[in-house]
């Protein structure tokens, strides 16, 4: 065993057997490479990924492999799920250097931490244009031990552009309506009208995007899309919830891990379309979705492990493909490889819970069962949302037990076993918040508001640039890097400067705090320019522009959130709204506002200009 024995990461303790000394990130890794000058091998990638356990068959477990890395290098393992400020780093860099990136990610190092040279997987022999694995090593060991000068001056490059890459400034034009709208035109033209989605396979579920369709009411591909998704492949028809992308263009063939952050955002997105669009198939998805979730990936402590394997037994998706003799109906069978097949199509219930039952039996993908907070909060946003409009009590039990778990301080990157790793990171911070305010709302218990906020100004205090706007993604005072990151774009979730800027938006017209929204505009500002070029890498700092823009409407909802006339009030889909429920003279919002006559009551205000209170819900019947 290696030094990985020692970790909580299911992905590096999958790796501690391996023959090759591997070291998890730190400083002890850093301080052998200088003592011994040697380069850094740094190995990223994560539990699901089918690929990365490809190339440990095929390279790590291999003895001679792990000679030579024993030999020419000090070896690092990073579980990018772990950490997510140097995975977005050096594959940064990675793309510079060759102009693509993936997982597992591979990248040389100087002792300093300076990339030199990086790609992704590489092949035990040569093939397909890619020099073998040992073939590798041997050259990068050869080039830094004869050519040092020209590595370093290839590292110092590197880094130089990683810096300059980080340093955005933010744009002084206006932010208007206009940059919304040709952000959808740019939608537009990457449409596919056949299938749904924007651009050509492999696809990504672009929740993000389609949440800014649903706000901007163009609903044409918005629905082609989300019907492509769930019409089975991707989606899983038999046990709910969503495998991480498709191969093809017609979302058939997933890559088949799941992961609790796409089903979390995907859940969401189809909850919304339900109440915009009003068909009941989206209802069934999102239901199914949450339901998945708890099944399957809810742990013991209430958290939500990470994803589940896209390999079983070494087989990519043979948990979920099928063949003709089990019972499956015949017309919703497509081809898939080795005489297996995938489900395409409507099961009745009974046909579905049958074939679940069957697929019971069968080896099951492993699970990583650490629980993220970053992606728990989209999780508890989902659950609360849910419970919420679907009027579910289970899920909002669900909901209510995570969001204890999250609402700690200091906030964690990662939970397992008891045991927790890492500060949290800014999209920790923000997802969090966010859930807490859906959680507030589903219970309306004030306390998960007040969490929220505590949240969200802890992560101004940790990560804000006074200096150009927006928020770094690791914190003030944390471990150095060789370039310090701010994240900016959606990748696929909602990039943590958008989450934030939309969550600080939302607690600066509950409060009336005019510093909280110039934070948030101050993100806006950031992406300005590149938002309509690129709107499916920034679909949600989009939706966090329509909101900036929207006249603000907060709705003060005093009594019982069970009440008529909360529900009433909440009922619809308005993105562009505040709420909060009290009483409660803590929040400016509810501060002096009262039951009327006993009976809940709801006050619709705009900047806290407030209309007389409402306590009939067919005052909101249009809304």
């Amino acid at each position: 065993m290696n030094r990985l024995a020692h970790e909580t990461s299911p992905y590096l303790l999958q790796h501690a057997g391996n023959p090759v000394d591997w070291y998890p990130w730190g400083d002890e890794a850093f301080a052998r490479a200088r003592v011994e000058d040697k380069p850094v091998l740094l190995s990223v990638g994560y539990a699901a990924c089918h690929w990365c356990h490809v190339m440990e068959d095929e390279s790590f477990e291999d003895e001679e492999t792990a000679r030579l890395m024993n030999e020419l290098f000090v070896s690092v393992k990073v579980d990018r799920e772990e950490r997510p400020d140097v995975d977005a780093l050096y594959m940064d860099a990675v793309v510079s250097l060759t102009g693509q990136g993936g997982w597992p990610m591979t990248v040389f190092l100087t002792p300093e931490g300076a990339p030199f040279f990086g790609g992704t997987y590489y092949p035990p022999e040569p093939r397909h244009g890619l020099p073998s694995f040992r073939q590798l090593l041997v050259a990068i060991g050869e080039a830094y031990r004869d050519r040092k000068g020209d590595v370093t001056e290839q590292a110092q490059t590197t880094v130089d552009a990683l810096r300059q890459g980080a340093a955005r400034t933010p744009s002084r034009e206006p932010l208007d309506r206009g940059l919304v709208s040709e952000a959808v035109r740019t939608l537009r033209r990457q449409f596919d009208p056949e299938w749904g989605g924007f651009g050509h396979a492999p696809k990504f579920p672009p929740a993000s995007a389609i949440e800014l369709l649903l706000r901007t009411g163009d609903l044409d591909m918005a629905t082609v899309t989300l019907d492509g998704m769930a019409s089975g492949g991707m989606w899983d028809v038999v046990g709910g919830g969503f495998h991480r992308y498709s191969v093809d263009e017609e979302w058939l063939v997933p890559h088949f891990e799941k992961m609790l952050y796409d089903n979390a955002l995907l859940a969401s997105t189809y909850l919304h379309a339900w109440i915009v669009v009003g068909t009941d198939r989206y209802r069934e998805v999102a239901e199914r979705t949450l339901d998945y979730m708890v099944r399957e990936l809810r742990l013991p402590s209430g958290g939500f492990a990470s994803s589940q394997d896209a390999d079983t037994d070494g087989v990519e998706g043979l948990t979920y493909t099928w063949t003709e003799d089990e019972g499956v109906p015949p017309d919703a069978l497509r081809p898939f490889e080795h005489g297996r097949s995938i489900i395409r199509g409507e099961l009745d219930d009974e046909t579905r819970a049958r074939l679940l039952g069957v697929r019971a039996e069968r080896l099951q993908p492993a699970l990583d069962d650490k629980v993220i907070a970053s992606w728990n909060g989209l999780a508890l946003a989902a659950l609360a949302e849910g419970a919420r409009r679907l009027r579910r009590d289970d899920l909002l039990g669900a909901a209510r037990t995570l969001g204890e778990l999250l609402d700690v301080e200091p906030l964690w990157r990662t939970l397992r076993s008891g045991r927790t790793k890492f500060p949290a990171y800014l999209d920790d911070y923000a997802n969090v918040s966010h859930g807490l305010i859906e959680l507030h709302l589903a219970t309306g218990e004030l306390r998960w508001l007040l969490a929220a906020r505590r949240t969200a100004l802890r992560a101004v205090e940790l990560f804000s640039d006074p200096a150009s706007g927006g928020f770094f993604l690791t914190p003030t005072g944390g471990e150095q890097l060789v370039a310090r990151r701010k994240e900016l774009e959606d990748t696929p979730t909602p990039s943590g400067n958008a989450m934030l800027a939309n969550v600080l938006l939302r607690l600066a017209r509950i409060w009336g705090d005019d510093d909280l929204e110039r934070l948030a505009a101050g993100v806006l500002r950031l992406v300005r320019d590149v938002m309509p070029r690129a709107p499916a890498a920034f679909g949600w700092a989009l939706c966090t522009l329509d909101l900036y823009l929207a006249p603000p409407r907060e709705l003060a909802i005093v009594g019982a959130v069970e009440s008529e006339v909360a529900q009433a009030a909440l009922r619809g889909f308005n993105p562009e709204s505040v709420a909060a429920v009290g009483p409660s003279d803590d929040v400016p919002l509810l501060e002096g506002k009262t039951l009327v006559d006993g009976l809940p009551a709801v006050y619709v205000c705009e900047r806290f200009a407030c209309r007389a209170p409402v306590t009939d819900p067919g005052a909101f019947a249009d809304s």
